[in-house]
């Protein structure tokens, strides 16, 4: 094998922000004479951009390091990367001895020079924090050619009790303005119509100068965008500039996904979510008043520490109230280095007791959801057409509003936008056939 270059394959768990720290990794190796594949069978490099949100997330991970023992040659470089990466450092290197490097999300930057190490019989574990570290000068390599994902911002600094992020991702800081509108043209010139901007509580965004909202103004005046999404915010960022320039930028799409995690004050406290059940309801409110027809999906988090039945009744009740398009929903996960570890144990809820409620939180959404969908029926939304379906011959598309819509088609269609008039539900995703557009007809995002 060269002493630079070679194949590389990335698998990559987690969430959005991972996707992008992938492409990032893929950038950065291109540049330096790497070709990326597509599984790792045979492949000179193999990386693991890991997650560490849930123990259930990292014991997932661990199972598919030792998988990977079965395709790796004697030369081969086997690198754990991510926020499962950052928290455990120089232990996976003890736990796992086939592992050559381990690479938190701020020493990306190095993975050539590691990876030639790696090939001499170094073996690292690269974690510092950086504060600075934004990657501007490391084009990505887009996975995906209709959307593209955008960090402008790293790290956190809200601290709830059940996060592991500050410790995974460090401080919150923020990109530069320009810096975000330069690489939304570089984009738009290879013709991606969508962005989504990323971010642990993505309205925070300040760069010193410029708030969120102006974020989106200018991201959303970029030609060749038509589309403008963003995720995670926080309740506690939606100002009135932020709700503003979202109503008053065609680009900005009509879903915000709203992160709730209890539907009780008691619980919110504990959390250290830093509002109450009665603020978190008076931000969807105000969301909605600016963005009519907004949809607005959720996280909800059940078994929390000190979790009782009312509180969960509390929980079960806002989801009703709020009528959520969809909510991510979990059981609570102790986390290693996490406030929610130091609570007292008797506080401790039983796994049977979160699974029952889990189980519970899960009915009544989807019967939230069904009944929404169900109502959507005959109604037409513009849809963006983004890959192949898993059924034979189906295309999948996605509206506005973040809802996933199945139509007939070729492959020629991906990337392209057509008007579609929603023909069924399975009670998550639909069905739907491609009309022509016509003035006269009113269409729903």
């Amino acid at each position: 094998m060269p002493s630079a270059g070679g194949t590389v394959y990335i698998e990559t768990y987690g969430c959005q922000m991972n996707v992008s720290d992938s492409e990032l990794m893929l950038g950065r190796l291109a540049a330096h004479g790497f070709t990326p594949v597509d599984g790792p069978e045979g492949a000179d490099v193999i990386l693991v951009n890991t997650c560490a949100i849930r123990d259930h997330a990292e014991q997932r991970v661990l199972g598919r390091i030792g998988e990977l023992k079965r395709h790796l040659r004697e030369d081969t470089v086997l690198g754990i990367t991510g926020c499962m990466a950052q928290r455990l450092g120089p232990v996976l290197l003890e736990r796992a001895p086939h592992v050559d490097l381990v690479i938190g999300p701020d020493g990306y930057r190095e993975l050539p020079a590691l990876i030639a190490g790696a090939r001499d019989g170094r073996r690292a574990a690269v974690v510092d924090f950086d504060l600075e570290e934004h990657y501007e000068d490391v084009p990505a390599r887009r996975f995906d050619g209709v959307r593209a994902w955008v960090p402008v911002q790293r790290g956190c600094d809200y601290k709830c009790t059940y996060c592991i992020v500050p410790a995974t991702r460090g401080a919150e800081r923020s990109r530069q303005l320009r810096d975000v509108v330069r690489e939304a043209h570089e984009i738009a010139a290879r013709g991606i119509t969508e962005i989504t901007l990323l971010g642990q509580t993505v309205n925070s965004y300040h760069d010193g100068a410029h708030d969120f909202g102006a974020l989106l103004r200018a991201v959303g005046a970029v030609p060749g965008i038509k589309r403008l999404r963003f995720t995670s915010p926080h309740p506690n960022d939606f100002s009135d500039a932020v709700l503003t320039a979202m109503a008053e930028t065609p680009a900005v799409c009509e879903h915000v996904h709203l992160p709730m995690q209890s539907g009780s004050t008691r619980t919110l406290k504990r959390m250290l979510r830093r509002y109450s059940r009665e603020e978190y309801f008076a931000c969807a409110a105000r969301i909605r008043a600016a963005i009519p027809g907004v949809a607005l999906t959720t996280d909800v988090i059940v078994g929390f520490p000190g979790e009782t039945e009312a509180d969960f009744a509390d929980t079960l009740s806002a989801v009703e109230a709020l009528g959520f398009e969809d909510a991510y929903t979990f059981k609570f996960s102790a986390r290693e280095g996490t406030p929610a570890t130091r609570l007292p144990a008797e506080l401790t809820v039983p796994d049977e007791v979160a699974s029952d409620r889990l189980e519970r939180l899960i009915a009544a959404q989807r019967g939230i959801t069904r009944a929404k969908n169900l109502s959507l029926l005959g109604t037409r939304h513009e849809v963006l057409i983004e890959k192949g379906a898993r059924r034979g011959g189906l295309l999948q598309g996605r509206t506005r509003h973040h809802r996933t819509v199945l139509v007939s088609g070729d492959a020629s269609r991906i990337g392209t936008y057509g008007t579609v008039e929603l023909t069924g539900t399975t009670g998550s995703t639909f069905t739907g056939v491609p009309v022509a557009a016509r003035a006269s007809l009113p269409m729903a995002g």
